[in-house]
Order: C-alpha cells, then structure tokens, then sequence
C-alpha cells in the first residue's frame, strides 16, 4: 500500500497502526503523508463524518505522520530519508550565517 501511494503521490489512510513502524523503523517512503485513524469503535456513520471532516480540516499531510482519534490529531514530521527534498528544505529550515 505505501509503494503504491508513493508511486502515486497519494495521502495513506488508514487504521492500521503497522505503517508506523513501516515508516519510522524500516524506512518506507510516504512523501505525501499517513493519516492513522485511531477511532473506538465508531459507527459507518460516524466514521465517514470523522473523517471527512479531519481530511478537510488541514492541508499540511504531506510530508507527516499523522494520527487522528476521536478528539485531537497529532502530526510528526517524517523522517528526512521518507520525504522528498522539497518537504525537508520546506519542514526544517536552517539558520543562515
């Protein structure tokens, strides 16, 4: 799944807290971002409102990893070697001399 978001310059959704450790451990590119959702149980209803409306509510996916539960989100930034030099030039500036 994230060679293929990859490939595709695409957000992973998901709820499997694995990608995690795909990403933070092993190194598995997910340049435009992961979205975990960590929600109890929710209704189908519930679920497709959570998380339409968490996707619109930000436009800075790329580039973290980012989980979502039924009340707050909490974005990290990914590790240099997952994102493209664009995001990491962008994420985290040097000081100039």
């Amino acid at each position: 799944m994230l060679d293929l978001a990859q490939s595709q310059a695409r957000l992973l959704i998901t709820f499997d807290k694995d990608f995690g450790e795909l990403v933070y451990r092993r190194g598995a590119g997910a340049s435009e971002g992961v979205v975990l959702f960590r929600l109890r149980k929710p209704s189908p209803e519930f679920l497709a409102k959570r998380v339409k409306q968490i996707l619109e509510s930000r436009t800075d996916w790329a580039g973290r990893f980012s989980v979502v539960d039924e009340h707050s989100i909490r974005m990290r930034h990914l590790p240099e070697g997952v994102r493209s030099p664009r995001q990491v030039k962008r994420a985290d500036p040097k000081p100039s001399k």
